[in-house]
């Protein structure tokens, strides 16, 4: 449900979001309780703007059915939301 690139190695997805990253991650937080990143406060402005604005951080780190837990949860959200 969101956009994004598969990565060929590692365990970071780097998801576009349908709007402002950080009002995207504090809500993603408040209604379902799932932890990302916002994708700006990981890369440096640079002259055509930010790489990760309107980008979160998701590290799949967790067990992985608690990944696909929270999958279905940003699903949800996405659903409700947008």
């Amino acid at each position: 449900v969101l956009k994004l690139n598969a990565p060929t190695a590692g365990f970071y997805l780097w998801p576009q979001t349908p709007d402002d990253e950080e009002h995207f991650t504090q809500e993603l937080f408040r209604q379902q309780n799932i932890v990302t990143l916002p994708g700006s406060y990981l890369a440096r402005d640079t002259i055509s703007g930010n790489p990760g604005k309107n980008r979160v951080r998701i590290a799949l780190v967790a067990e992985q059915q608690e990944c696909i837990e929270a999958a279905e949860r940003i699903r949800g959200y996405i659903s409700d939301n947008y």
